[in-house]
């Protein structure tokens, strides 16, 4: 990160009370004075581009992945999706991900910062505290998003669950009703498993972006070039890794309650491998590659792009920091007079 270090004399030093020379560090990536709002902003238009973007080709990765697809493929199965669903179809339970994701994100990337600043120390480019740094924040983000994920994958099934009437009419309908006939906790099946697959991917996520981000930067010299480019191979890459952890838990989300029998992870692995073998792990990672390169490469350009309009870019130092750093050199040309 950028450091503008300071030295200010402290005029007590002339009284009686022995005071040494103070040095004031002012770091962008210094989590005690990084700026919360600032990241905070950068995190939530994320979160906001990159769902709206993206869901679409989530609804298509869900269906391959529970077996509703049709044949086709990726393309085979959007077409048909609109055939004979409609086009609004494709954003059918985009509420609850458009909330959470919003909200996950602001916090993914403010908690990252903090943590790479506070404790992990990562710096730019391919340092495995960067990882650390990102995974670190997994747990919270697993409260948020099994409920999230949970809602939605029922949503994106229930035409398929619901062969003569489509049964929920809408997120918060869908979530009533669940609550009401299987009780609060049913909102957090898959809730280790969906946890899990947060940590492997975050950690993934963070990583690959920092490597790619400065070998471009180096490369190219083009910000405007080198953030997209970085963030989609670091969405493509770190969905690609946690890809088979995101199936079980969309297995395990996914299946008619309305069955008696219950199907936990280990479960849901042993009828993958057994019926499709490894390959059933990776079913629908066609539409996942594509949507995660096209949503991270917007998230990540979105929040570098809220970054750059608050303070001039992610590695600048932000505009109350400055005033300080002027009016403390103010006062250290004073004092040496």
């Amino acid at each position: 990160c950028t450091c503008h270090v300071l030295t200010w004399t402290c005029p007590l030093a002339r009284s009686a009370v022995h005071v040494t020379c103070t040095t004031l560090s002012l770091c962008a990536g210094s989590p005690n004075k990084m700026n919360f709002g600032e990241e905070a902003l950068g995190g939530l238009a994320a979160g906001i581009v990159g769902t709206v973007l993206g869901f679409p080709l989530d609804l298509v990765k869900t269906r391959m992945q529970t077996g509703a697809a049709v044949s086709g493929g990726m393309i085979g199965t959007a077409s048909h999706i609109v055939r004979t669903e409609g086009f609004r179809s494709l954003y059918k339970g985009i509420a609850p991900p458009l909330v959470s994701l919003s909200i996950v994100n602001t916090l993914s990337f403010t908690s990252y910062s903090y943590f790479r600043g506070l404790y992990t120390h990562g710096q730019n480019g391919w340092d495995y505290r960067n990882a650390l740094a990102g995974m670190a924040g997994a747990p919270l983000f697993g409260l948020i998003t099994t409920p999230e994920n949970f809602i939605k994958t029922q949503m994106q099934m229930d035409n398929v669950h619901s062969i003569h009437a489509k049964r929920f009419k809408g997120s918060l309908h869908c979530a009533s009703v669940l609550v009401k006939e299987h009780g609060f906790s049913v909102l957090y099946t898959g809730h280790v498993v969906n946890t899990i697959r947060e940590g492997a991917f975050v950690g993934c996520y963070f990583y690959i972006y920092e490597g790619f981000r400065e070998i471009f930067l180096k490369t190219f010299g083009n910000a405007s070039f080198a953030v997209p480019l970085a963030g989609g191979l670091a969405g493509a890459s770190s969905w690609l890794f946690s890809f088979p952890l995101d199936c079980i838990r969309a297995g395990v989300q996914g299946r008619d309650l309305a069955e008696p029998a219950k199907r936990g992870a280990i479960q849901v692995l042993s009828e993958l491998l057994k019926t499709k073998g490894v390959l059933g792990l990776y079913a629908g990672v066609a539409p996942s590659i594509a949507r995660a390169f096209l949503v991270s490469g917007s998230r990540f350009s979105a929040y570098e792009g809220a970054l750059y309009l608050a303070r001039g870019g992610r590695d600048s130092i932000s505009s109350g920091r400055v005033d300080e750093a002027v009016e403390l050199d103010r006062l250290s040309r004073r004092s040496t007079h």
